[in-house]
C-alpha cells in the first residue's frame, strides 16, 4: 500500500515554507488601488482652484477694503468684546447648568420640579426672543431691592440708570445656555456606573459628597466634548446680542462700518475670518482637553507605549 505522505524533493522546503524549511515565505502585500479617490481629489482641487481664482479676480469682493479693515482697531476691539461675552456667558452656563443637572437628579421632588420648569422655559423659547426681553428689562423693573418684605431695604439697584447692555447680554446668553449644559452634565452623570455611587455610600459619603467627589470627576470625560461644541456655538451666538441692542461686539462693529462705507461684502469676510480664527483656536484647546480627560478610558496604546512594549519584548528574547 503506497504511503500517503508526500516525499520531499531535494531543494524543495515544502509548501509555504521558506528556504530554511522553518519559517514561512514573507507575504508580499500589494496596496489596494483606489482610482476613484484620486479622481475625486483631482476634481475637488480643480473646483477649489477655479473658485479661488474667481474670487481673487472678482472686484465685487473688495479685497482692498478687506485688507484695510482686517486688523482695524474697531474690529479687534469687537473681537475682544465677543470673547469676553463668550467666556462670561459660558462660565455662568456651566456653573448654573451643573447645579440644574444635580437638581434634576436630586431625590428632592421640589428641586427636580424647579429644574424641570427652568429647562422647559429656556429651551422652549428662542434665544433671540430672550435677548430682546433682557433688552427691555429696564422697562419692566425700575429698581431691584433686596431686604425684608414690607420692611427695610438693605440693597437697592436703580435699573433705569444702569446702562449695562453688555451685562444683560452675558446674563441672557448664560441663562439660555445653562438649560442645554444641564442636559449635557446630566448625561455625563448618568454615564457613571451605579457601583461608583454604591461604593461611595458604603464609605459613608452623603449624596452631595458622592456627586462632588466621585461622580462628577468621572463624568468629565463625557461632558467635555459637547461642552467644547457649546463653547464654539456660544461664540457665534454672541452675534445675536444686537437684539438688546449691543453693537460693541465683532459683528456689531462690522455692521456699523459697512453702514457707513456701504461695502458689506468685504466687512462680512473680515468678520468671518475673525470668527474662523477664534473658532480654530478653541477647537485646538478642545482637542487637548478631551485627550487629557480621556486618559485611561481607551485600550488603544500610544506610540510611546508600543515602543516601550517592543523594547521589553526584545530584552526578554535576548535573555
Amino acid at each position: 500500500m503506497p504511503s500517503l505522505d508526500k516525499q520531499a524533493v531535494s531543494g524543495d522546503p515544502g509548501h509555504g515554507l521558506g528556504p530554511t524549511g522553518n519559517e514561512p515565505d514573507p507575504i508580499k502585500a500589494v496596496p489596494l488601488r483606489r482610482p476613484g479617490r484620486w479622481i475625486a481629489a483631482g476634481i475637488t482641487l480643480v473646483l477649489a482652484g477655479l473658485f479661488v481664482y474667481g474670487a481673487a479676480t472678482n472686484k465685487a469682493y473688495g479685497w482692498d477694503t478687506y485688507a484695510k479693515y482686517l486688523f482695524d482697531e474697531r474690529i479687534t476691539q469687537g473681537a475682544v468684546v465677543t470673547l469676553e461675552l463668550t467666556v462670561l456667558a459660558m462660565a455662568l452656563a456651566i456653573t448654573l447648568g451643573t447645579l440644574l443637572a444635580v437638581m434634576r437628579l436630586s431625590p428632592n421632588p421640589v428641586l427636580r420640579a424647579t429644574a424641570w420648569v427652568y429647562l422647559w422655559i429656556f429651551r422652549g423659547t428662542p434665544v433671540y426672543l430672550q435677548l430682546v426681553f433682557w433688552g427691555l428689562f429696564p422697562s419692566l423693573y425700575r429698581s431691584i431691592s433686596l431686604g425684608v418684605p414690607f420692611g427695610p431695604q438693605f440693597v437697592q439697584l436703580d435699573v433705569q440708570n444702569l446702562q449695562a447692555a453688555f451685562t444683560f447680554a452675558a446674563i441672557g446668553l448664560g441663562l439660555n445656555e445653562a438649560a442645554y449644559m444641564a442636559e449635557i452634565v446630566r448625561a455625563g452623570i448618568n454615564s457613571v456606573g451605579d457601583g461608583q455611587r454604591e461604593a461611595s455610600t458604603a464609605l459613608g459619603m452623603s449624596w452631595t459628597q458622592t456627586m462632588r467627589r466621585t461622580v462628577l470627576p468621572q463624568a468629565m470625560r463625557v461632558i467635555i466634548p459637547p461642552t467644547g461644541n457649546e463653547l464654539i456655538g456660544m461664540l457665534k451666538t454672541t452675534s445675536l446680542v444686537a437684539a438688546l441692542p449691543l453693537s460693541t461686539d465683532l459683528w456689531g462693529r462690522a455692521r456699523d462700518i459697512y453702514g457707513v462705507n456701504f461695502q458689506p461684502i468685504p466687512l462680512l469676510l473680515v468678520t468671518a475670518t475673525w470668527y474662523l480664527a477664534i473658532t480654530s483656536l478653541l477647537m485646538v484647546g478642545q482637542f487637548y482637553l478631551e485627550r487629557y480627560y480621556s486618559r485611561g478610558a481607551s485600550r488603544q496604546l500610544t506610540s510611546k507605549q508600543l515602543q516601550e512594549l517592543a523594547d521589553a519584548q526584545n530584552v526578554v528574547k535576548a535573555k
